[in-house]
């Protein structure tokens, strides 16, 4: 894998993270940093991209969808999730969270107001389409 290419993914996530970030200016931001980008050889057409995502204290984002398979699982901290239609769930170290491709994720904040949250995330997703795109 280049490292062109994941400075590129880097930069497309960096303009990207106003549509997934604070619903308010004086809110704190999460932090994205891409960890993998990788070809999937036997599923043409499709890349996998990890990432960290770090959560400050009292962090949330704006409703979004990744339109790829989106698999969490937290690090440190407490989280809550939810996707459009399903339910809100809480969830800490060592706990998991999906989405699909169709999903529209509506809640995703920092539980705690004085406690950071770390999680990775893989996505499976199509070459060269944006990580996070605006919820339609």
């Amino acid at each position: 894998m280049s490292t062109l290419r994941i400075l590129g993914t880097a930069l497309v996530l960096t303009l990207s993270a106003p549509l997934t970030l604070s619903a308010r200016a004086s809110d704190p931001e999460p932090v994205v940093t891409p960890v993998m980008l990788k070809d999937l050889a036997d599923l043409p057409g499709k890349e996998m991209l990890m990432l960290t995502v770090e959560y400050p204290p009292g962090a949330v984002e704006h409703i979004h969808r990744h339109d790829a398979y989106a698999f969490v699982y937290v690090l440190e901290g407490t989280i809550v999730e939810q996707v459009r239609g399903g339910k809100e769930v809480t969830l800490t170290p060592g706990q998991t969270f999906y989405e699909g491709p169709g999903d529209v994720h509506t809640v995703g904040r920092n539980a705690s107001m004085t406690k950071p949250a770390k999680f990775v995330v893989v996505l499976v997703k199509k070459i060269g389409v944006d990580a996070v795109l605006p919820a339609e």
